[in-house]
């Protein structure tokens, strides 16, 4: 069950990475449906920008992760999202806080993630999909430092560190 109606007057109280209203409900129960692509762009374009996060992305965070159990999501978007929208709340001190209201609900939803991230980990291939759930991992454990560097730089970057060497990895 949703932690807010879908009707619920809430959705359209909430601002986006932009800090303008975003009711991120319709792109919510969208993922829900499985229109999985339209509803990733939606969301990524308005819950997170440029390290700004708002009301409607500590909103969608319980509902992305009950989404993702509900369908057994091994989507990396669904963990790098919310590691997104941990790493601009913990981060970046413009960011508000969360709300009283969804406090308890958020905070159930990173150990659900967690618990999730760790089922899926095991037979997880894909690289996109093993760094989000690493980065996940670290956020519930409360590494930001981890976390964050897990989320934030790609493979790429990583690599480019002083100290990596291909030698380093399996």
């Amino acid at each position: 069950m949703s932690l807010l109606a879908w009707t619920d007057e809430r959705w359209y109280t909430l601002l986006s990475g932009y800090r303008d209203l975003y009711n991120p409900a319709d792109a919510l129960q969208a993922l829900e449906q499985g229109d999985f692509t339209l509803a990733w762009d939606e969301l990524w374009e308005n819950l997170h920008h440029r390290g700004d996060v708002d009301t409607a992305a500590y909103a969608a965070v319980p509902e992305i992760v009950r989404i993702a159990w509900q369908l057994k999501l091994k989507d990396w978007n669904a963990f790098a999202l919310v590691a997104a929208i941990e790493a601009a709340r913990l981060n970046n001190d413009r960011n508000p806080p969360i709300p009283e209201w969804l406090m308890d609900a958020y905070e159930r939803a990173w150990v659900d993630m967690a618990t999730l991230a760790l089922h899926i980990y095991p037979k997880a291939e894909d690289p996109a999909l093993v760094t989000s759930l690493l980065s996940v991992l670290a956020f519930a454990k409360g590494n930001r430092t981890i976390g964050t560097f897990a989320i934030d730089l790609t493979e790429e970057e990583q690599q480019a560190l002083p100290g990596w060497q291909a030698n380093d990895s399996p």
